[in-house]
């Protein structure tokens, strides 16, 4: 595949000890990986991370999509499952709600949920995983 012209992404993650890694990206930003096989409290785990890149995917796509539509928002709030299958191992489904507190009507609304599945990374694991989800005002 020719990666000419596309946007390109780094990180480098180094495992601290049996407990946990660090992901460390270019610019700086760090964060810490429940890489323990009996798991930990104070970190996501890799599936975990995975919902958390859909979701901050999601709120970036309100985020860009909010000036054009002229919509105005207060809080957003998104709530996801994902369920992983045991053979081959994959998450096989993702729910989510969106809850975002906004005036706008239940048209605007479906435009901006139309918007959120645009982005990068839904876009991405909509190839493999089943996405299936809702957006409501509060």
């Amino acid at each position: 595949m020719d990666t000419q012209g596309m946007l390109e992404y780094a990180l480098e993650v180094e495992r601290l000890d049996e407990h946990g890694s660090l992901a460390r990206a270019a610019k700086g930003a760090e964060v810490v990986l429940d890489t323990d096989m009996a798991g930990r409290d104070d970190a996501l785990s890799p599936p975990e991370l995975l919902l958390a890149a859909l979701a901050a995917c999601m709120i970036r796509a309100i985020q860009r999509a909010q000036p054009l539509l002229h919509m105005e928002i207060g809080t957003l709030s998104i709530r996801l499952r994902g369920w992983r299958q045991d053979s081959p191992p994959a998450i096989a489904r993702i729910e989510y709600e969106i809850s975002i507190e906004t005036e706008a009507d239940e048209e605007m609304l479906d435009l901006l949920h139309r918007n959120v599945q645009k982005g990068t990374i839904y876009h991405t694991l909509s190839m493999g995983t089943e996405l299936e989800g809702r957006i409501h005002a509060v």
